[in-house]
C-alpha cells in the first residue's frame, strides 16, 4: 500500500523539525505526523458534518499521553493502561486550546475535535513545540475554516548571562537559576499565548525575550505557509448561526439607553440582576415583535454583543469603566491571616468581590507526591490545589473532582510561589497548600498567589519575600487609526464585564523585585510587545500596592511554627550505613519508630535522615537512637545498654538499635569470676567503657566503671 507520504523539514534550534502528510489518519479532515529529534506526535483535528444545537463554539482539545512513548510500563501494579490524564497533559492540552481558540469564528457550531497523541518522547525535546505546529498544520490543511497558522516555543533565560535559549534541550537548565522559562505563540504578527515561570524576573528583559520569540514563531509560521500552498484543501463553506437583520434591530432598538445603566454599577449583585432582569424584558418585548421562536436563540448573543460594544466604547472614548474605577486602579483591599488555630497556616485575601482563603499544611518528606508521567518520575513536595465552589459565583453545580480550568489556576498560582519556597535543607517539610475561593469576581487565581503567600509566612514558611498577583485587561479599537496604528487601553484589575468582554487576560504575579509568573490569554488573533510592555508597566505598580497591603498583616514569615505543626529533625549519616539503620526487613527503623512515636523517618540515598515527629521530645529520642547506630565508638567511650545474651566467656551488651558488644567475663569486676551468671543476668541494664574497637567489633569493660550496675 501507497501512503503517499510527503515530508517537510527545516531547522529550528540547531534540531531539524519535519511534518509530514500521507494517509496515516486518512479520515480525519486534517493529519499531521510531527518530529523533533526523536520526539514524534501525531496530531488530528475532525469536524462534524452538521451544526450542533447551541449558543456557543464547540470546539474540544485533547493531549494524550501514551507510556509506550518513553519506553515504560508505567501505571499501579493491577492498572497498566493510561486513564485520567495527568494534570501535565490537561496543561499541554490547554496550552494547545488557548493558542488555537481565538483563530475560530465564534459563530462556528460544528463540532471540531483536535487531538494530539504523542508517539515516542526521547526526554531532550520537549513534546509541547511540535505538539503546537503539528496542530497548527493539521487545522491550517484540512477544510476546516479556521485563521491560522499558529506556533510557540519555549524561551529561557539563565540569571546573570545575556543569551536567551530557544527551545532548550530538557536537562541543560537543569541546575542552573533560571530568571525566567517561558512557552511563547501566537501568529505571524501577534502573541496570543504565554505561560512563564520567573525568578524575580526584569520585566523589560522579559519584553525583549517576547521580541525574540516573535521573530521565531514568525519564521515557523512562515514554513508552515509553504506547506499550505502545496497541500492545504479548500476550506468549507460553514454555515455561520447568524440572526436575521430585523433581530439585530430589534435588540439594538430596545437596548438603547437602557444597557449602561443596567450594567454600570460597582456592585456586582446588584449588576447580575439588573442584566437578568434586562434580559428577562428583552425576551418579552422581542415576542411581541413578531420574531419567530427559533430566532430567540439569537437574542442572548445579541445582548452579549451590545454590552460587549458598549463597554469598549465607555472605555476607548470615555476612560469610563462599568464599576467606575480609574483604569488603573484597584479594588479596596483587604487581608487577614491566622483565622484557624488548630492549622499550621491560614490566610484570607480580598479584592473588591473576589475572596480566597488560602491554608497551609505542613508535613515530612514521607508525605511528598510520588509523581509519575510520561515526562516526569519522581516526588513533589510543594503541592497547591485550587478549589472553585459553585457557591463563589451564585451557582449550583455538582461538585466533582478539579477540571481543567481548576488544574490551570492552581498551576499558575503554584509557579508564582515556587520560586519564593526555601530549598528542602532550608527547610525540609513537605508543604500543602489548598486555596478555597469563596466569592469570585475577576483574578481569583491571582487572589490565590496572594492568600497563599500570606498563608505560608504565617506557617512559618521562610519564603523569600511575599508575592502578589493582578490580572490585567485590554481593550482594543479594532479600526486602526490614521497612522495604522491600534488604539487600546490596558486596565488594572479586571472583573466581571471588563474580564468577559475584554481582549485580553493577562495575570502578572511576583515581589517587589521583578516577576515570577505570567498566564496570557487573549479573544483576539494576538496582542503586540508595545501592548505588553504597557500592561507589565501597569501591573508592576498594582502589585507594589497590592504587596503594601499584605505586608501591613504580615511583613515576613513568622520564626515559629505552629505548635500543631510536626516536628522535623535531620542528621546526615554514611551512606555504607543506611542498611544498619533500616535493619533487615525494616526491623531496625520500624522499632525505632515504634518505640519514639515519632511519624515517620525518611532516608535518602545520600545518608539524609528526615526524622518527622508529633513533637520534639520524641523526634529527639529518635534522633538519638539513630545517632548511636551509625556513631563511629572510639576506645573510652561510655555507652548503656541491656544484656541480651550469656556466654561461657562473657554477656553480649546491645547499647544501640541493632549495635552490641561483648563484656568478657574478665571485664565483668575486679576478682574472679567462675560463673558469669553469678554477676550479671540477661536483661539486666550496665554502664559499660569501649576498650577495644577493630573492624566493627566492640569489646566492652564494666569493672573500668566500677562494680557492675544494673537496674
Amino acid at each position: 500500500m501507497n501512503l503517499e507520504r510527503k515530508q517537510f523539514s527545516t531547522e529550528f534550534a540547531g534540531r531539524k523539525l519535519t511534518l509530514e502528510v500521507s494517509k496515516i489518519a486518512g479520515q480525519a479532515n486534517g493529519a499531521v505526523i510531527g518530529t523533533y529529534g526523536d520526539t514524534v506526535v501525531l496530531a488530528t483535528v475532525v469536524m462534524s458534518p452538521h451544526n450542533k444545537a447551541g449558543d456557543f463554539f464547540p470546539l474540544t482539545v485533547s493531549y494524550e499521553e501514551k507510556f509506550y512513548a518513553v519506553g515504560k510500563i508505567l501505571g499501579g501494579r493491577f492498572m497498566k493502561r493510561e486513564g485520567k490524564s495527568s494534570d501535565e497533559a490537561v496543561l499541554s492540552g490547554r496550552l494547545i486550546d488557548r493558542t488555537v481558540r481565538p483563530l475560530f469564528d465564534a459563530r462556528l457550531r460544528r463540532e471540531i475535535q483536535l487531538i494530539v497523541t504523542v508517539l515516542s518522547f526521547d526526554g531532550e525535546n520537549d513534546p509541547d513545540f511540535i505538539s503546537l505546529i503539528s496542530a497548527s498544520t493539521a487545522l491550517a490543511i484540512s477544510d476546516i475554516p479556521w485563521s491560522g497558522p499558529v506556533a510557540g516555543l519555549k524561551i529561557a533565560k539563565i540569571k546573570g548571562e545575556k543569551e536567551l535559549l530557544m527551545n532548550p534541550i530538557i536537562g541543560t537548565l537543569k541546575d542552573k537559576v533560571l530568571e525566567f522559562d517561558a512557552f511563547v505563540s501566537g501568529t505571524k504578527e501577534r502573541i496570543n499565548m504565554v505561560e512563564l515561570e520567573g525568578n524575580e524576573a526584569d520585566e523589560q528583559e522579559v519584553v525583549n525575550a517576547f521580541e525574540q520569540a516573535q521573530k521565531e514563531i514568525t519564521k515557523l509560521v512562515t514554513f508552515q505557509e509553504g506547506i499550505i500552498k502545496e497541500i492545504g484543501k479548500v476550506k468549507s463553506k460553514v454555515e455561520l448561526a447568524e440572526p436575521s437583520a430585523k433581530l439585530v434591530s430589534d435588540v439594538n432598538d430596545f437596548l438603547k439607553d437602557k444597557l449602561e445603566a443596567a450594567a454600570y454599577v460597582s456592585d456586582k449583585i446588584a449588576m447580575k440582576e439588573n442584566i437578568g432582569d434586562l434580559k428577562k424584558r428583552l425576551m418579552e418585548f422581542l415576542k411581541t415583535e413578531d420574531n419567530p421562536e427559533d430566532a430567540l436563540m439569537f437574542a442572548d448573543a445579541l445582548f452579549e454583543e451590545a454590552m460587549n460594544a458598549l463597554i469598549h466604547e465607555k472605555i476607548l472614548k470615555e476612560d469610563k469603566r462599568p464599576d467606575g474605577r480609574k483604569l488603573n486602579q484597584l479594588r479596596e483591599l483587604y487581608a487577614e491571616v491566622d483565622l484557624f488555630q488548630r492549622l499550621h497556616g491560614s490566610a484570607l485575601f480580598v479584592r473588591g468581590n473576589t475572596q480566597a482563603l488560602a491554608l497551609t499544611t505542613l508535613g515530612g518528606p514521607g508525605d511528598q507526591q510520588l509523581v509519575e508521567t510520561m515526562e516526569f518520575s519522581g516526588k513533589k513536595r510543594f503541592l497547591l490545589h485550587y478549589n472553585f465552589p459553585p457557591f463563589s459565583v451564585g451557582e449550583i453545580k455538582p461538585i466533582r473532582g478539579p477540571g481543567r480550568r481548576e488544574i490551570g489556576h492552581g498551576a499558575l498560582a503554584e509557579k508564582a510561589l515556587r520560586g519564593v519556597l526555601p530549598t528542602q535543607e532550608q527547610f525540609p517539610y513537605t508543604i500543602r497548600l489548598v486555596s478555597e475561593i469563596l466569592s469570585s469576581n475577576g483574578s481569583s487565581s491571582m487572589a490565590t498567589v496572594c492568600a497563599g503567600s500570606l498563608s505560608l509566612m504565617d506557617a512559618g514558611v521562610p519564603i523569600k519575600k511575599p508575592v502578589a498577583g493582578i490580572a490585567m485587561g485590554l481593550m482594543i479599537d479594532q479600526q486602526p487609526t490614521t497612522n495604522d496604528k491600534q488604539l487600546f487601553k490596558v486596565l488594572t484589575d479586571i472583573q466581571g464585564p471588563e474580564d468577559h468582554h475584554g481582549d485580553m487576560d493577562f495575570k502578572v504575579a511576583g515581589t517587589d523585585s521583578g516577576v515570577n509568573a505570567i498566564q496570557l490569554d487573549v479573544k483576539i488573533t494576538g496582542i503586540t510587545t508595545e501592548m505588553i510592555e504597557k500592561t507589565l508597566a501597569q501591573a508592576k505598580e498594582a502589585r507594589l500596592q497590592i504587596l503594601a497591603v499584605m505586608n501591613k498583616v504580615l511583613p515576613e514569615a513568622r520564626k515559629e511554627l505552629s505548635p500543631h505543626a510536626p516536628s522535623i529533625l535531620t542528621l546526615s549519616i554514611d551512606p555504607e550505613r543506611i542498611g544498619e539503620v533500616i535493619g533487615p526487613g525494616g526491623k531496625i527503623i520500624n522499632e525505632i519508630i515504634d518505640t519514639t512515636g515519632v511519624t515517620s523517618i525518611d532516608i535518602e540515598d545520600d545518608g539524609r535522615v528526615f526524622i518527622t515527629a508529633p513533637n520534639q521530645e520524641s523526634g529527639k529520642l529518635a534522633f538519638e537512637r539513630v545517632q548511636s547506630i551509625t556513631k563511629d565508638y572510639q576506645i573510652n567511650d561510655i555507652v548503656e545498654g541491656s544484656v541480651v545474651k550469656l556466654l561461657e566467656f562473657g554477656a553480649i551488651v546491645e547499647f544501640a538499635p541493632g549495635r552490641d558488644g561483648m563484656v568478657h567475663i574478665s571485664e565483668i569486676k575486679d576478682g574472679f569470676v567462675k560463673k558469669i551468671d553469678d554477676v550479671i543476668k540477661v536483661g539486666d541494664f550496665v554502664r559499660a567503657k569501649i576498650i577495644k574497637a577493630e573492624n566493627g567489633k566492640i569489646g566492652l569493660s564494666i569493672k573500668a566503671l566500677g562494680s557492675p550496675s544494673k537496674d
